[in-house]
């Protein structure tokens, strides 16, 4: 798979600055994932990228339309299948079943509420947030309240970790990653 078609893919059915943010940010993590236990990063931060390119054009059809998308693009099913995977009980019931798709599962929506517990602080940045911090963002269901905290959750028992290393772990990725997103984003816009 070529990251610039997918980029390309992206930008088709993506024009919201929020949306494509959001995607190069799964990415991104995705790929640090991969990295960190050992698998294809290129692979993944495919999926992490692709994850929502049908949401923004087709939100009643979110993890449909990207079938027929896809298909028509000759994406693999297992591709297909990986970023279904990532709305499973929510839109489709496509299960998470590779240590990946629990991956994407979990850090699709920890990514959103990590962005906007990050744009809260006086920095506007990651890189000085602290995991207390983060977790107290976490147990105020008021705050980022379209993050679920339940799939979060969901997510870090379906890879059989501690909600803690679910958090400290992405909060790492989203360091290791944020002045790459900041330079895609200029490049883009």
């Amino acid at each position: 798979m070529e990251r610039e078609k997918a980029l390309k893919l992206l930008m088709k059915y993506n024009k919201e600055n929020f949306h494509i943010q959001h995607a190069l940010t799964v990415e991104e993590v995705m790929k640090w994932y991969a990295s960190e236990l050992g698998y294809d990063a290129d692979y993944w931060g495919i999926i992490g990228l692709l994850h929502d390119l049908d949401y923004e054009m087709y939100p009643q059809e979110h993890c449909i339309k990207v079938v027929e998308i896809l298909q028509s693009e000759n994406y693999d099913e297992d591709v297909i299948h990986a970023i279904c995977s990532h709305a499973y009980n929510i839109m489709v019931d496509v299960k998470p079943e590779h240590e990946m798709e629990k991956v994407l599962y979990a850090v699709d929506e920890l990514t959103g509420l990590i962005g906007a517990a990050a744009r809260m602080r006086p920095s506007g940045s990651v890189s000085d947030m602290e995991l207390k911090s983060l977790k107290k963002k976490f147990k105020d269901k008021a705050f980022a309240a379209g993050c679920s905290r339940d799939i979060i959750t969901n997510g870090a028992e379906m890879l059989g970790w501690d909600l803690d290393k679910l958090l400290s772990m992405t909060l790492e990725a989203m360091r290791a990653s944020e002045n790459h997103i900041s330079e895609q984003m200029s490049n883009i816009y």
